[in-house]
């Protein structure tokens, strides 16, 4: 074990230069653990450390595949996985040009924190491809997801790594993939959670990360004695977490001002209404078109090549992707009168933005905590699959809202300090880590 922080980061980045993302992550966390570390060095002795931020194991596959002219294709596929301490592997896949193993380990050493925190007994895992389904048929997707199943079934089972949806793996690209790997395992098992209702999946799995993100930042809200009722809520994306964060809020009483792409964002100046939402759902999710398509319709003005973060508003939830916003966002952000921000996305705030969010005494919750909605109810999915049994959407929320309430109080529980002001990064991480640490304690140095 290296002497200091800062010699300890640099040993990270010799070893993985190439890795930019896992670097922040890993930074992210190490610097507000190191503290905790120093008051507890028997987890310094035992390499823990070291441990964690190696994965278990990580594959890299080739996947081939013909579009609809018989041109063959071929891409790369992924599976990491990072630490099965306290359960097996879980973890999204994500289908997206920007992928690689850097990112992937990344968002891996993310889940495992995510998952701890849950409650549940997950370990992490991430995966995916450098596939681009947009603008592919279904057809085309349903041939890639078979090959990409046919190698990744391999690595995978019920109690072994149960992967999920990540960007640009939907209902869609999960059903293709579990009927690969029915296929080929000849087996009905909860390999795979984000099914659809019909052939095991859970109630409130789609808005599972959307409405947590919000329940959290609803308890953020409680810590200073305010409600999201009449608030000013600016959220970054039109995938699903965004869609799901966007009703919540609209269902507590908030305005929802603005949703985004990769074209720019849309802004509703009263208000996002359930009809114009419902709008939104069409055009992403059948549709597949972009927000600029609802420019002018009442109350909706496209702000073209920009993002959400120059608007006034009281809570800000990205909800898109790692590294939307920063530093200068945040400072527009904070000037702007923003009380609070929950990560939808993993890890869509720079370190510098973060930095910023905390000095100034700004609700900030990284998004291991906030956006850990989504892998609790896949973990809720896998019970019920366990069980051969359904809960009802009410019993599904219910246990959604006391998985998000107990986050929130793991993470005040460690991130409080002497005048009361919760650091939810310093929170989540010291919690995650605890609980994974010591599970690694107990089974030896493997």
């Amino acid at each position: 074990m290296t002497d200091t922080l800062s010699s300890y980061l640099a040993s990270i980045r010799k070893k993985d230069p190439d890795q930019p993302e896992f670097q922040q992550a890993a930074e992210e966390v190490l610097t507000s653990l190191w503290p905790f570390l120093q008051d507890n060095p028997a987890y310094l002795s035992q390499g823990i450390l070291e441990r964690l931020l190696e994965p278990e194991r990580s594959i890299t596959f080739r996947v081939p595949w013909t579009d609809d002219q018989g041109k063959v294709h071929v891409n790369r596929g992924y599976r990491v996985q990072m630490n099965s301490a306290i359960g097996p592997y879980k973890g999204g896949l994500r289908f997206h040009p920007s992928v690689n193993l850097g990112v992937l380990k990344f968002l891996a050493f993310e889940q495992v924190f995510k998952n701890a925190l849950t409650t549940l007994p997950m370990g992490g895992g991430k995966g995916g491809s450098d596939f681009d389904p947009k603008g592919k048929s279904d057809s085309e997707v349903m041939r890639f997801c078979q090959s990409f199943m046919t190698e990744l079934s391999r690595h995978i089972g019920a109690n072994l790594d149960i992967p999920a949806g990540d960007i640009g793996v939907g209902a869609r690209e999960v059903g293709y993939m579990y009927g690969q790997y029915k296929r080929m395992r000849n087996e009905f098992t909860s390999v795979l959670t984000g099914k659809g209702q019909t052939y095991g999946g859970s109630l409130m799995r789609p808005e599972a990360t959307g409405f947590g993100c919000v329940y959290f930042a609803e308890q953020m809200l409680k810590s200073r004695d305010k409600s999201l009722d009449g608030l000013r809520v600016v959220i970054s994306g039109a995938g699903n977490v965004a869609q799901y964060a966007a009703l919540k809020v609209i269902q507590l009483g908030g305005l929802v001002l603005s949703l985004s792409d990769s074209g720019g964002t849309l802004h509703f100046a009263d208000g996002l209404d359930e009809a114009t939402w419902k709008k939104v759902v069409k055009l992403k999710n059948q549709e597949r078109g972009r927000l600029e398509a609802l420019d002018g319709q009442p109350g909706v003005q496209f702000i073209a090549n920009s993002t959400p973060w120059h608007l006034s508003c009281d809570l800000a939830l990205p909800c898109a992707t790692q590294n939307e916003l920063d530093e200068d966002d945040a400072r527009k952000l904070i000037d702007n009168g923003c009380i609070a921000v929950a990560e939808g996305a993993n890890m869509p705030c720079t370190l510098a933005a973060a930095d910023l969010f905390l000095e100034h005494k700004t609700l900030y919750a990284p998004g291991k905590a906030a956006n850990a909605g989504g892998v609790a109810v896949s973990g809720l999915e896998m019970s019920q699959n366990a069980m051969r049994l359904s809960w009802t959407e009410e019993e599904v929320d219910q246990k959604l809202h006391e998985i998000m309430e107990s986050i929130h109080s793991a993470c005040s529980h460690y991130g409080k300090d002497e005048e009361g002001f919760i650091n939810y990064v310093k929170g989540a991480n010291i919690a995650g880590f605890v609980k994974v640490a010591d599970a690694m304690l107990a089974q030896g140095i493997v």
